[in-house]
């Protein structure tokens, strides 16, 4: 007579039941948690610092940053239109301004997260120096260069730059000298390669690269202070949006933004 085979216990089957509708839901999830995105509108001057940030926060949490870097004008555009943003940081007040007046960003969320300071830059194997006093001879030290910048009408490194440029006295000498960039990294760039003889950009955007050296600084009180707010977008954000906010006012995040130049408002 052919021997009958144990019987399982009834919860030993619910439990293999339950596992096999867990591993399903998680191939169909790609994982036993799928992972939330947020995505980021920030300032290109922060796009190194960002970066680094949002590795580590991926990487301890899982969720996935995505970072859309432009000069602050652009984005805000950007956003008022409807592009599906989580978190704006702006390097500039101005344009959080923008959105706030047509209500398209949280404004109980709006925070200062970081300062900068506006500089002078040159090719890294150029000599000349300059003082960035009234009557400098800006105009002079170019010589048959040309001085980059984002573009005075809305990038925030060019507004602070026209706005430093006509305290000091020095604007109407070399605005037809200017070659305005789309944003600061974009002028910054140009420098770099030699195609400009000098550029205003942040301290912070000096210190990405081995190309380019610090020829000055301009005086603090030539320009409004340069301040970076950022604020949640959506009225409702969504708890991933929340959690990455509140990461970049830690201290962790604090030493990252440090290191790399930038100082607390």
């Amino acid at each position: 007579m052919p021997r009958r085979r144990p019987r399982r216990p009834v919860r030993v089957l619910f439990a293999a039941c339950l596992a096999a509708l867990a591993l399903a839901a998680a191939v169909a999830t790609g994982g036993p948690a799928a992972a939330a995105e947020v995505r980021v509108f920030a300032a290109a001057s922060t796009a190194t610092a960002l970066a680094e940030l949002a590795a580590a926060y991926a990487a301890r949490t899982g969720d996935r940053i995505v970072a859309v870097h432009a000069a602050s004008s652009t984005l805000a555009k950007q956003i008022a239109h409807g592009a599906p943003a989580d978190l704006f940081l702006s390097a500039n007040v101005g344009w959080v301004d923008y959105l706030a007046k047509g209500n398209a960003t949280a404004a109980a969320t709006r925070r200062p997260l970081l300062a900068n300071r506006l500089v002078l830059v040159a090719p890294a194997d150029t000599a000349w120096t300059l003082d960035l006093a009234p009557g400098a001879d800006l105009a002079g030290a170019l010589g048959d260069g040309r001085l980059a910048m984002g573009d005075p009408d809305h990038v925030p490194a060019g507004i602070y730059g026209r706005r430093a440029l006509r305290a000091l006295g020095l604007w109407a000498a070399v605005r037809a000298r200017t070659a305005p960039m789309t944003d600061v990294r974009a002028a910054l760039a140009l420098v770099e390669r030699g195609e400009a003889a000098a550029g205003v950009v942040y301290a912070t955007d000096a210190r990405v690269t081995p190309r380019v050296r610090v020829v000055a600084y301009f005086p603090a009180d030539s320009h409004p202070p340069i301040l970076y707010p950022a604020a949640l977008v959506a009225d409702e954000p969504a708890p991933a949006a929340r959690a990455f906010f509140a990461y970049l006012f830690s201290d962790e995040a604090a030493a990252v933004f440090a290191r790399h130049g930038f100082a607390k408002p």
